[in-house]
């Protein structure tokens, strides 16, 4: 593992103090771990919203009811 020094503001090194001593996390590093992996998967996430709704935009417009997408999005989540 990369090794690594950073400074963190007051309020933010005592809530990371907290969580160590509370026993959420064994260290500091472990929390500090584990929220970058945090908001890598949300940044993937928001990718995939926006991979989504560029190819929705392109897509045009539709004609369909709001009742007709509804049901439509509905039978595309059950079928994967």
């Amino acid at each position: 593992m990369a090794r690594q020094s950073i400074t963190f503001t007051r309020p933010n090194d005592e809530w990371l103090k907290s969580q160590v001593e509370n026993e959420e996390y064994s260290s500091k590093s472990e929390l500090v771990n584990d929220l970058v992996r945090q908001a890598r998967n949300q940044n993937a996430e928001i990718n995939w919203i926006r991979a989504k709704l560029e190819r929705a935009e392109k897509s045009g417009f539709t004609t369909n009811t709001k009742e007709e997408i509804l049901n439509q999005s509905k039978s595309q989540l059950k079928n994967g």
